[in-house]
């Protein structure tokens, strides 16, 4: 009896597509808190510690864009960039495809933190991908409620 039960336990959460940091047993709960934790952070760094210095032009961040050649245009580019990046990590809707795309944008500078900076802080990026990484795949269900409003809306 416990063997057809689990079973069908089994099929049944594997029909739902169910994920662990979704789940309603006490450890999914508290992976779910972590992982929003998580987001919190992460939004909070790229507000103030990366967007920030962009978006007000402080000598640090645009030094390093006039170094490029890309003067405070790209700079503010990037800045609103992350800024919006930030902001979408904390909207159930938007967190996946905002940690997609810092993901994309963090691989862009780590690009051009190898090329143009002989590699001086290159690890920052890489680090940041990781986490960003794991929101973007444990928040993936989020894309086909975002995919259904887009939709319904067209």
């Amino acid at each position: 009896m416990s063997e057809t039960t689990a079973s069908v336990t089994t099929a049944a959460s594997a029909t739902s597509g169910t994920v662990i940091a979704e789940s309603t047993t006490p450890r999914g709960r508290r992976a779910r808190i972590a992982l929003r934790g998580l987001q919190i952070l992460l939004a909070l760094f790229y507000a103030i510690a990366s967007a920030l210095p962009k978006l007000i032009a402080h000598p640090t961040a645009s030094e390093g864009f006039d170094e490029l050649g890309w003067g405070s245009t790209g700079m503010y580019i990037i800045g609103a960039l992350e800024l919006a990046g930030a902001v979408a990590l904390l909207i159930p809707v938007l967190q996946s495809v905002a940690a997609m795309a810092l993901s994309a944008l963090m691989v862009g500078a780590f690009v051009v933190t190898i090329t143009a900076f002989e590699g001086e802080n290159a690890a920052t990026p890489l680090i940041l991908i990781v986490p960003l990484a794991l929101i973007a795949w444990a928040r993936r269900s989020s894309n086909a409620d975002l995919l259904r409003l887009v939709r319904g809306r067209a």
